[in-house]
């Protein structure tokens, strides 16, 4: 159960970066899959492969009704033969992204907040009883996504200073970290947080990591919580989008990537140094969004 990835390496030129003698590079992860992309993928392989395994049939997992992660597991089931079900998050919409779960044969089930917040209960009332089912968490959070998450460093050719990804449950954080420490790279790992002051998100990390490690959370770059903007950040969204021609999201790449930005304007980064900035995909997350980027 695997495709060959094309996760190409783009350098991205700006004075705010030769200036000061710095190089910033993406990973383009977004350009893995058409829907299964970003860091998708790697938090997916050895999931499908555990629910192989067990003889399951059907991939049970949650989301928010522009929901990446549900897209994404959407046409993996339609891909490696896996029925799916999305439970989503608030009353019943139509939307872009849903229409194309439901193309890609995913069931949906509308599912008030209340009720959403305990999801293993949701899990149990529908498919107590149905032994085929492969329980799914949010964002596709757990050790084994981590593991592919991981996988990342193996395809790095060269070596960087700093290492920066956008962070919503920690998995891709945790993994990309693990990978450092098996190389035994010298590389300083730094993550966004995509929510507002989510100064827990370092426990969240640190539930994955397979040994004691150090890393850096930075906490400022939220803009008001979970797929929230300012007009700032569309600002720096539109400028970047349409200089590069790379299609970035408001939700977690375009975050990160305005963090680095930042960062590199208050001389946070030390000169003649290669950063390396992760694509985790997510443009999808553009979808909805029209309306703040008149």
């Amino acid at each position: 159960m695997d495709f060959p990835i094309n996760s190409p390496v783009h350098k991205i030129d700006d004075a705010v970066f030769t200036d000061q003698k710095l190089a910033l590079y993406l990973k383009r992860d977004d350009l893995i899959h058409p829907l299964i992309s970003g860091n998708k993928w790697r938090k997916l392989k050895y999931v499908l492969q555990d629910a192989r395994l067990q003889h399951k049939t059907r991939l049970v997992t949650f989301g928010g009704a522009f929901s990446n992660h549900l897209l994404a597991t959407a046409a993996a089931g339609a891909t490696f033969g896996f029925k799916t079900t999305g439970f989503v998050r608030g009353e019943k919409v139509q939307n872009d992204t849903l229409f194309m779960c439901s193309l890609l044969g995913m069931d949906l089930i509308f599912t008030d907040r209340k009720s959403y917040q305990h999801k293993q209960k949701l899990f149990l009332n529908y498919f107590s009883e149905d032994p085929s089912t492969y329980f799914k968490d949010e964002g596709g959070a757990s050790a084994l996504a981590a593991s592919g998450c991981a996988e990342l460093v193996d395809e790095l050719e060269e070596t960087y200073d700093y290492l920066f990804c956008a962070c919503g449950t920690g998995t891709t954080a945790a993994g990309i970290i693990n990978g450092l420490a098996e190389k035994k790279l010298r590389t300083s790992f730094h993550t966004v947080p995509v929510f507002k002051e989510a100064n827990w998100m370092r426990q969240e990390i640190e539930k994955y990591l397979l040994k004691e490690a150090s890393f850096n959370v930075h906490t400022a770059y939220g803009f008001g919580g979970y797929a929230k903007t300012t007009p700032e950040l569309v600002a720096f969204i539109k400028n970047f989008i349409a200089r590069t021609g790379i299609l970035i999201d408001p939700v977690y790449t375009g975050k990160m990537l305005f963090a680095i930005f930042d960062l590199a304007k208050k001389g946070y980064f030390k000169p003649g140094s290669k950063i390396l900035a992760i694509h985790t995909g997510g443009t999808f997350g553009l979808l909805g969004m029209q309306n703040r980027f008149g």
